[in-house]
């Protein structure tokens, strides 16, 4: 990229530069306090959060901008037969309206397939698809155009219900099934001495991200692009702006802007993509922010499930069976739904022995809003259903919920129903042990002070004598890293001059804590307090998305592997100064010294002005798609938790208050113990909004509510008393620092969890998340 073009980039951004830079805490520039691995270091950016003065998306700002606004569609499902866009070219400062005929590049794009369209063309297939976006020089002017923008639509019937779309006319040219997976295991003719069934619904959860999603397009003087967005994946996004625009992927750059949270693909590319081209059209910059209801209609959700088993086991209690059947709504479009049913299928007995497993998954496509990577996405979907089965199975037989599980539970060396042999550590029979022996919580009292402790608060309708307590268990698995032969790889590069080192990985700091990891790993591995890491975007090599602890395992990895180098080059000239291997020496605190303390200097010392750097990548062992039974070893590694629910239920409103939380999760190694907890607590309580209140609505394809009004997302005030009764730290030894992903299996264990209490507290079957209040009514 020219001088000039970089410089009309830095007008784009706020001081501090976005991403992951702060002021240190301290004058001196010095990190105050524990550091390194298991220390709990704050985060650089956490006071500028707090206080509010962390730069967004939606700061940004340049010299000359314009203002973008989307049209979409009205229907859920429709034919176009025109565009008139004459009335908002002809608007007072309307500067550009483009449509799919403006896309020079490929018009299509997409997560895992590229089957979604940047606008429609010929089709509208859900309710918000993008058709025509404008840009203005106010943002009131750019809404007004887009909404002049005239579409003459020929309205057609959704295909709204996930087992219609089997019969129904295709909806799109790939047709309607988007993959189907029978995974087969065991003895077809096996069968138990006691059989239970159910059919369960999960329903559609939005990532609901707070942020406003916004992004601004700088055109370049090379006739390239840059764009300032919340990406999660820079380089996925550059590499699909780029074959949009018809431009190398080295014209166009994609700079990652504070990101504020990511529980899922936080953004829609289909945002970003219409910036570019807006920009390249005018010459100017553009900005886009979405609105709370642009970014409901437009970004992907949890996919609803529909799921039917049948559980067999011997008169004990053990597995003999399990046959299930899967359905995924994947919406309109394909997205990442092929990985979400793998993890459906290969996680849908759970963390049990079953020796014989017969799953039968399909994903679809429908006319509902698009569904796609939210954390858990395919196993938090099963995991309500299987643990339902456990619950139903322990009351038939006449056994303790607890007691049954713990017959079952898998352990290292154990084979999942895909054939892969579990090596990775697998305590589940340990956490389940921690949550069942931990204390209960004690009972309220019947007294007016403690009325808001009673479901519904102080201003619902509860009354004491309606409520009854419910204890429940839920027992969770997910995949670490991208599975079925994804080629996982991130490169770091560490250098350190004047005793300060800087990392650059293009890792983004989506909340998980990766730019604080990456910091205490050079600490932990250099022995330097002052470590920075640099903003993210894709001039550096890449590192993939960030999701499924994907960074902390490969980009944190590629990191220490950087760092140890770095470190050789260091040592070597003294090791071979004093006759010694650098084995023998050691760094702590600034300080390196010898085994015998022979040699003792400072690190700053033996830097003598030099600048040291190093480049390092990491890419964990392969696997490999699964076969068409269904099996193979499709997944790197495994993370596991157990969560115990404490409920109280008014059985005659049917209002649910979570009372207690209790987990205990397999972490690997604890490598920031504030922020691990942080993560649990965070999973459990997204969890939580699953299980009880979160479900986006979408009767014939239309949203309902598409705000946080109509959205019930849990707030602090909703958030329950969270318990860490335990942290198995069993190293995983094809990890780097053995260490698990974190905040993806609370999410979806909590929903299970808080299912079985509610079962337990008023018997009802409780076959639906979110739980519907007539679901927990007890009549009679």
């Amino acid at each position: 990229m020219s001088n000039e073009g970089a410089a009309t980039a830095t007008t784009a951004t706020t001081t501090p530069p976005p991403g992951r830079s702060e002021s240190p805490p301290d004058s001196a520039g010095r990190l105050s306090g524990p550091h390194g691995l298991g220390a709990s270091l704050r985060s650089e950016d956490a006071r500028a959060k707090t206080e509010g003065t962390f730069p967004y998306a939606a700061d940004l700002w340049a010299e000359g901008l314009l203002w973008a606004a989307v049209l979409r569609s009205p229907h859920p499902h429709a034919r176009i037969v025109s565009i008139d866009t004459a009335q908002a070219r002809a608007m007072p400062g309307v500067r550009a309206v483009i449509t799919h005929e403006d896309v020079p590049g490929t018009t299509t794009y997409g997560r895992g397939t590229a089957d979604r369209p940047v606008f429609a063309a010929e089709v509208v297939r859900h309710h918000g698809e993008p058709i025509a976006a404008v840009a203005a020089d106010h943002p009131d002017t750019a809404r007004m155009a887009a909404a002049a923008v005239i579409v003459d639509y020929e309205v057609l019937d959704p295909i709204t219900d996930p087992e219609q779309a089997f019969e129904a006319e295709p909806l799109h040219p790939d047709g309607n099934l988007i993959r189907h997976i029978p995974l087969r295991h065991g003895d077809a003719d096996a069968v138990g001495e006691t059989v239970v069934e159910g059919l369960y619904r999960i329903g559609r959860q939005d990532p609901a991200p707070i942020g406003a999603e916004a992004g601004l397009a700088v055109p370049r003087p090379d006739g390239g692009v840059e764009l300032y967005v919340a990406s999660t994946d820079p380089h996925a996004d550059r590499d699909r702006a780029a074959a949009c625009y018809a431009l190398g992927a080295e014209h166009v750059k994609v700079v990652v802007t504070g990101v504020p949270g990511a529980t899922a693909d936080r953004e829609d590319p289909g945002f970003q993509l219409p910036l570019g081209l807006l920009a390249l059209k005018t010459g100017c910059p553009v900005k886009l922010t979405a609105t709370r209801e642009e970014s409901f209609l437009g970004h992907a959700h949890r996919h609803p499930t529909l799921l039917r088993y049948r559980h067999h086991a011997d008169a004990e209690g053990r597995l003999v069976k399990v046959e299930a059947q899967i359905l995924l709504d994947a919406g309109a479009y394909a997205d990442t739904s092929s990985d979400a049913l793998a993890a459906a299928v290969s996680f849908a007995c759970g963390p049990y022995v079953v020796p014989n497993a017969f799953i039968e998954g399909w994903a679809v496509r429908t006319n509902n809003p698009p569904s796609g990577h939210v954390r858990g996405e395919g196993a938090m979907q099963v995991c309500a259903a299987y643990e339902a089965q456990m619950d139903k199975l322990a009351r038939k037989l006449g056994v303790d919920p607890a007691e049954l599980r713990m017959r079952n539970v898998m352990a290292t060396g154990d084979l999942l129903p895909t054939g892969q042999t579990v090596t990775c550590p697998a305590p589940v029979a340990e956490l389940l042990t921690a949550v069942r022996e931990a204390p209960l919580p004690p009972l309220p009292k019947d007294s007016p002070e403690d009325e808001w402790l009673l479901p519904g608060g102080p201003e619902g309708a509860g009354e004491p004598g309606a409520v009854r307590r419910g204890v429940g268990y839920g027992l969770g698995m997910v995949h670490m890293l991208g599975a079925e032969g994804a080629d996982e790889v991130s490169t770091a590069t560490v250098k350190v001059q004047d005793g300060v080192a800087t990392v650059i990985c293009a890792a983004v700091e989506t909340g998980q804590g990766f730019a604080t990891l990456a910091r205490q790993i050079v600490q932990e591995t250099l022995g330097l307090e002052e470590v920075h890491v640099a903003p993210v975007d894709t001039d550096q090599p890449p590192a993939g998305p960030g999701c499924r602890g994907r960074h902390t395992w490969v980009s944190g990895g590629a990191v220490e592997r950087a760092a140890k180098m770095v470190r050789t080059q260091l040592l070597q000239p003294l090791a071979h100064k004093f006759g010694m291997s650098t084995e023998l020496l050691q760094i702590a605190d600034g300080k390196i010294t010898s085994y015998d303390g022979v040699l003792s200097t400072t690190v700053e010392e033996a830097m003598d002005g030099k600048e040291l750097w190093a480049t390092a990548q990491c890419r964990p062992h392969p696997t490999e798609p699964l076969d068409e039974a269904g099996q193979g070893d499709a997944f790197v590694g495994l993370a596991f938790c157990a969560i115990r629910a404490v409920v109280d239920v008014d059985v005659e409103i049917g209002s649910v208050r979570v009372v207690e939380l209790a987990v205990a999760q397999d972490v690997g190694r604890v490598l920031n113990p504030g922020r691990l907890a942080a993560r649990i607590e965070a999973g459990v309580t997204q969890g939580v909004g699953a299980a009880l209140t979160e479900n986006l609505r979408t009767p014939r394809g239309l949203v309902r509510h598409p705000d946080l009004t109509g959205y019930a997302l849990p707030t602090a005030l909703d958030a329950p008393a969270i318990r860490i009764v335990k942290l198995v730290e069993e190293r995983d030894v094809v990890a780097p620092f053995g260490a698990k992903a974190a905040s993806a299996v609370p999410v979806v264990t909590s929903p299970a969890a808080v299912a079985s209490a509610v079962r337990a507290a008023t018997g009802r079957p409780v076959n639906r998340l979110p739980i519907r209040p007539q679901a927990a009514v007890v009549t009679g």
